[in-house]
């Protein structure tokens, strides 16, 4: 199965009459080495996460770029059964056709047979503007809130829009404790 180009995936925005902004800019991978480069680009940067349950179900969570989640319990927020992993780069590839690193909303467009359950974080959907890869990690492509769930739709991919949980607050070391 042939997966979209950053150019089709473009395309694609335009025929829908989705503004889209996209910027170009050296390869990021993380959330950390991405900062200066999103420093640069107004709007809300995101984080995704390509997940799978014990049955086999695949999950991409897209959240707000600093959003701590709770991991161990999303499974039962998001409606998957046991605890999630993280699926594997060729799985990865396989289903949403981009590499790791370049882990994005738009890449539900190359799940033709929806296999992915598409989950945004509630924190992510406050901003008017986001900021998502546009099947590759070297450019960044600005698009607003509403155009974001038009492309998801006309892609079979109805959101799941929910507050994902976050991480319990972590207790003082006690060797840092007052004496």
């Amino acid at each position: 199965m042939t997966h979209l180009s950053p150019r089709a995936l473009l395309d694609r925005l335009a025929a829908l009459g989705i503004a889209a902004e996209t910027v170009e800019h050296e390869p990021v991978f993380t959330v950390a080495e991405s900062r200066p480069v999103k420093a640069q680009i107004p709007g809300a940067h995101s984080k995704n996460l390509f997940v799978k349950d014990k049955k086999g179900r695949y999950f991409l969570i897209t959240a707000k770029d600093e959003t701590r989640i709770d991991l161990k319990r999303a499974h039962a927020a998001i409606g998957a059964s046991g605890r999630l992993s993280f699926g594997s780069a060729d799985q990865l590839r396989a289903l949403l056709g981009v590499e790791p690193g370049s882990v994005t909303p738009f890449a539900v467009a190359n799940d033709r047979e929806g296999q992915v359950t598409m989950i945004l974080d509630a924190n992510l959907m406050e901003h008017e503007r986001m900021n998502f890869h546009p099947l590759v990690n070297s450019m960044t492509t600005g698009v607003s809130r509403d155009d974001l769930l038009k492309f998801l739709r006309a892609t079979g991919h109805e959101p799941v829009i929910l507050r994902l949980p976050e991480p319990p607050e972590q207790l003082p070391d006690s060797a840092d404790a007052p004496i």
